[in-house]
C-alpha cells in the first residue's frame, strides 16, 4: 500500500471523462479559491487515497476510506445511521432453512457509470472474485465461505462452504462492494485504476494522487439524487490545515478536528456536529519482547488513567473503554474492567526487574493527526508509563504504513490504532484484532485466545457466540493483551446553511449532506 502519497508520479491526475493525464493543480488553480456554495460541495478530508478498488489491498480495511468508497461504489447491503441495515444494490437477502444455502435478489433498473445495467452475474462474479485468494481480498478467507455462486434472471444463490454469522453484515462493510464484471475484464485492474467506473451516486470526474477527487452526480443513480452536482474532496492529512480549510471558507465541510477547535469555530457560527460512533481508539501490543512479558502487559494498561486523558485532552467527548467491544456492539459487557492503578503497575514492573532509575525501553508509533489528538494522546501515555519505569520512544507513522506494518506484523511493540467497526459484531472486533491468524492482529496466541475465538466463527447459536465473545474479552482484558482506550466521538465543522446528519459509523458521505 502506497505510504506516502507525494512519490514519483504522484503529482499527476487523470480526467476519468477522457482519460486525459494533466498537470496537477497548483497553488493558484481553481482548488485555491473559497468554496462554491450551490452546486459544489468541497470537503477537507482527513486521509488520503491510495487505490479506487475497494475490494483489494491493505487500504480496502481503512474504514475511514470508505466514505469516500460510498460515494463512487454502491455495496451489496448498506446501513442506516443507527447502523441497521438496509436494501442498496441488493433488495432481499437471507438464508434457506438450514442455513446451508444463501439467496439475493438484485435491484431492477440499476446502471453503471458507463450506462450499462447492473445484473445478477455483476454481483455474483463480485462475489466470485472476493473468494477467490489470487485477486488479494484481505477479506478473501471470509468470502470464501461461501462457494457455487450462481445468477439465475435477478437472483444470486450460493451453497454456504462454511457458515459465517456476520456474512450478510459484511456486505455493509469493508470490502462489499459490486464492481463491473464486463469493464473491468475489459481494462484489467490497472485501467480500472486510472478509470474507475462504479454504481454509487458520483462518477470521478478528475483524481490527482496527494491532493484531491473531483466527482460529479451520475443523474441515472438508483438511489436519492446528491444534493450537490459536484463534490471536491481535497486530501488534507494535518488538522489544523482542515480547520484553516473551512474557516477561510475555502471548503465547506471538515471532519475529525481536535474538539476545542470545534467549540472555537462553533462559537464563531459554524455548523458544529459530535456524536458518538462505533470508532475504539486503541493501543495494539506485538507478541515480540517485551511484551511477551505478562507483568510488563499488565503494568503498562494499570499506568493509563483513561479517565484523566477523556476529560483533559479530549474534552468529555470520548468514552473510556476497557474492550473492544463497544456500547452498542452485540457483545459489549460492561461488566469487564481494567482498572487504573499505578502503584500496583509500579510493582509489577519492579518483578519484572524495571524502575524508573533502570527503564525498560522500547519503541510506541503513533499516528499524528488521523483522529483527535492523537499524537497528544500518546505523549501522554508514554508520560505516565515513564513513571513507572519506562522509557518508551514516540515515532509518528501514517495511517497507511500502519497496514503495511500490521500485514508484515512488524508493528512496534505498542502502536496506536483506531479501530472501526461499522456493523458492531464481535467478529469485526475482538475477532479480527486478536486471532492469530486474521491479517489484522498484532498479538498472536495460536494456543489459548486462538483456541477461544475458533469455534466462534462459525458456531450457529447466536446467544452461545455472543457469550463466547463475552469470555474472550474478559481473559484478553485480564491478561492485557491489548489496551483499549475509548470510544470516539466524531467531530464534523461545517459552513452555515449546510445540513449534515451523523452517522453511527462515522460515514461523511457527500450524498448525505444538505444545503
Amino acid at each position: 500500500m502506497t505510504t506516502n502519497a507525494n512519490h514519483d508520479g504522484g503529482r499527476r491526475s487523470f480526467c476519468a471523462s477522457t482519460g486525459l493525464v494533466i498537470a496537477a493543480l497548483g497553488a493558484s488553480g481553481p482548488l485555491s479559491v473559497l468554496a462554491q456554495t450551490q452546486k459544489t460541495l468541497t470537503i477537507a478530508y482527513n486521509v488520503d487515497l491510495p487505490s479506487w478498488d475497494p475490494t483489494v489491498g491493505p487500504s480496502a480495511v481503512n474504514p475511514t476510506i470508505q466514505s469516500l468508497y460510498k460515494a463512487v461504489f454502491a455495496q451489496f447491503i448498506t446501513q442506516n445511521a443507527d447502523l441497521s441495515l438496509k436494501p442498496d444494490l441488493l433488495t432481499e437477502w437471507g438464508w434457506n432453512a438450514d442455513k446451508t444455502q444463501v439467496s439475493m435478489t438484485v435491484r431492477s433498473g440499476a446502471k453503471w457509470h458507463d450506462g450499462t445495467p447492473i445484473t445478477a452475474e455483476d454481483v455474483a462474479w463480485s462475489l466470485r472474485r472476493a473468494a477467490d485468494p489470487k485477486t488479494g481480498n484481505p477479506i478473501q478467507f471470509l468470502w470464501s465461505k461461501i462457494t457455487n455462486i450462481k445468477a439465475t434472471g435477478n437472483k444470486v444463490t450460493a451453497d454456504v462452504r462454511e457458515y459465517e454469522p456476520a456474512l450478510f453484515k459484511w456486505m455493509a462493510f469493508l470490502t462489499g462492494y459490486i464492481l463491473p464484471k464486463a469493464y473491468f475484464e475489459k481494462v484489467g485492474a490497472d485501467g480500472f485504476e486510472k478509470k474507475p467506473i462504479g454504481s454509487g451516486p458520483y462518477k470521478v470526474e478528475e483524481f490527482v494522487r496527494g491532493s484531491h477527487v473531483r466527482l460529479s452526480a451520475f443523474k441515472e443513480y438508483f438511489g436519492p439524487k446528491p444534493v450537490f452536482e459536484s463534490v471536491v474532496i481535497k486530501f488534507t492529512t494535518d488538522p489544523s490545515s482542515r480547520v484553516a480549510e473551512v474557516e477561510s471558507g475555502r471548503s465547506d465541510l471538515t471532519l475529525e478536528v481536535p474538539y476545542e477547535e470545534a467549540d472555537r469555530l462553533k462559537a464563531k457560527g459554524f455548523g458544529v456536529s459530535t456524536a458518538p460512533i462505533s470508532d475504539i481508539g486503541m493501543i495494539f501490543l506485538t507478541n515480540v519482547e517485551p511484551m511477551t512479558n505478562d507483568k510488563v502487559r499488565k503494568a503498562l494498561a494499570m499506568a493509563i488513567d483513561k479517565k484523566a486523558l477523556a476529560s483533559r485532552l479530549l474534552k468529555g467527548h470520548v468514552r473510556p473503554l476497557d474492550t473492544l467491544e463497544a456500547p452498542g456492539y452485540a457483545a459489549y459487557d460492561a461488566s469487564i474492567k481494567a482498572p487504573f492503578d499505578p502503584k500496583k503497575a509500579a510493582a509489577l514492573m519492579a518483578e519484572a526487574g524495571y524502575t524508573r532509575d533502570k527503564p525498560l525501553k522500547f519503541k510506541v508509533q503513533t499516528t499524528r493527526g488521523f483522529k483527535p489528538k492523537d499524537f497528544e494522546v500518546m505523549q501522554a501515555v508514554v508520560g505516565m508509563w515513564a513513571r513507572i519505569g519506562v522509557q518508551a520512544e514516540l515515532e509518528v507513522y501514517e495511517v497507511a504504513k500502519h497496514y503495511e506494518l500490521r500485514s508484515q506484523h512488524k508493528l512496534a511493540p505498542a502502536a496506536f490504532y483506531n479501530w472501526g467497526n461499522a456493523i458492531g459484531d464481535p467478529s469485526t472486533s475482538t475477532g479480527f484484532a486478536m486471532f492469530s491468524h486474521s491479517p489484522h492482529s498484532a498479538w498472536k496466541d495460536p494456543k489459548v485466545l486462538d483456541g477461544m475465538i475458533a469455534p466462534l466463527w462459525g458456531e450457529k447459536d447466536e446467544a452461545k457466540r455472543i457469550a463466547g465473545y463475552k469470555a474472550v474479552s474478559r481473559y484478553i482484558a485480564d491478561e492485557a493483551l491489548v489496551i483499549p482506550l475509548f470510544q470516539y466521538s466524531q467531530t464534523v465543522v461545517y459552513r452555515k446553511g449546510l445540513k449534515f446528519t451523523p452517522h453511527g459509523a462515522g460515514f461523511v458521505v457527500p450524498q448525505a449532506i444538505g444545503q
